[in-house]
């Protein structure tokens, strides 16, 4: 296992900053994607840590030890990318077999690993099948099991699965983190994608524009997102984000959204609101916290989407825009009718409207 640590971290091409003052610990061990849209900086951090891109400044460390002079190939990393790059000319066999008999590894210690990776990643069937014709799901497999099988300390898999159906999206997350869990790799997992971030990693660091946003548990970034840029990414669909002012009333602090309403806010946050009494202020909540009974805030109900187990209720006032969801046995609101909703306490997040920061929760 191998502790990555990237130390004022930035690359630089011209006058293009694709990443800047990087600074990030992927513990031992450890399940970390980054997570952006595309231009963000996340392959170029990925491309970094694997030795194909020089940084303009600043230090990789494996266990302690800069590798930013260490050769790729000395670097001890396996890696996976989107467009899999398989060796079509030789079978699925060859493929799986090839990085370990380019190391010399014993012929029996071969077919053994072979033969386990092949009933792992469901290929024991087209062992000896040319890789020439497969699907694409089966090459993406098999890209990942070709490098898996050597069994590096760190594994890198640059949007591995996004030019695959959805049903093998939805089993390969389950078996990528299985395989992390059996071999205890370093893993970092580049994506677009927050539901494979969610489903899989331990941490998340969100990046946009080549800048660190935040890191946390998929469940802390989700709940207590750093700014609205992170608030609104994360989330199907992600968190609402409404203008509002601060108003205090005798002892409590509540935010009034002209023309729509206003929300109590939850004791941690009342502290911190009562310096900024008077202020703009961007209030945030989730979809799915909106309750549709009680009082708070009303808007007229555009689309109604019935999805399933749930139903999406698109919301609007004066340009404004907002959702909510609910649960498919609750009764949705009447499209093109005033709805009144309510969002609970410890839903409400507050952002600087300006910096777009969180405000943060303080004691008395």
């Amino acid at each position: 296992m191998s502790e990555i640590a990237l130390e004022n971290l930035g690359k630089t091409f011209g006058d293009f900053t694709a990443l800047a003052d990087m600074n990030l610990t992927i513990a031992n061990g450890e399940f970390m994607a980054l997570l952006g849209p595309s231009g963000c900086g996340k392959s170029t951090t990925m491309n970094i840590i694997a030795g194909m891109l020089r940084p303009s400044h600043g230090a990789i460390r494996f266990n302690g030890q800069d590798v930013v002079d260490v050769p790729m190939a000395k670097r001890g990393v396996g890696f996976v990318f989107q467009n899999y790059a398989i060796f079509t000319h030789m079978s699925v066999r060859e493929n799986l077999a090839y990085g370990l008999r380019a190391q010399g590894a014993p012929g029996a210690e071969i077919t053994k690993r072979v033969k386990a990776f092949a009933e792992l990643l469901q290929l024991e069937t087209m062992l000896d099948r040319p890789a020439a014709g497969l699907s694409v799901n089966i090459l993406q497999r098999l890209a990942i099991g070709r490098s898996a099988i050597l069994k590096p300390a760190i594994f890198l898999l640059d949007e591995p699965l996004s030019n695959v159906d959805a049903a093998f999206r939805a089993v390969m997350r389950s078996e990528l983190k299985s395989l992390q869990g059996q071999f205890g790799q370093t893993m970092v997992y580049v994506t677009h994608d927050q539901l494979e971030a969610m489903t899989m990693a331990d941490r998340i660091a969100v990046m946009d524009h080549g800048k660190l946003l935040q890191v946390g548990t998929p469940l802390d970034i989700y709940n207590n997102p750093a700014d609205t840029f992170v608030a609104r990414f994360i989330g199907a669909p992600g968190m609402n984000i409404l203008d509002g002012r601060l108003i205090q009333k005798d002892d409590a602090v509540s935010v009034e959204v002209p023309g729509i309403g206003s929300v109590d806010l939850p004791p941690a946050l009342q502290f911190a609101a009562r310096d900024l009494n008077g202020s703009d202020v961007q209030i945030g909540f989730r979809p799915e916290q909106v309750s549709a009974t009680g009082s708070g805030l009303t808007m007229r109900v555009g689309l109604v989407e019935r999805i399933g187990a749930r139903t999406i209720v698109h919301l609007e006032h004066e340009g404004i825009a907002a959702k909510a969801v609910l649960p498919a046995d609750v009764a949705p609101p009447v499209a093109r009718k005033d709805w009144t909703f309510t969002v609970p306490e410890d839903g409400v997040r507050l952002f600087d409207p300006v910096t777009g920061q969180a405000l943060k929760a303080r004691a008395h």
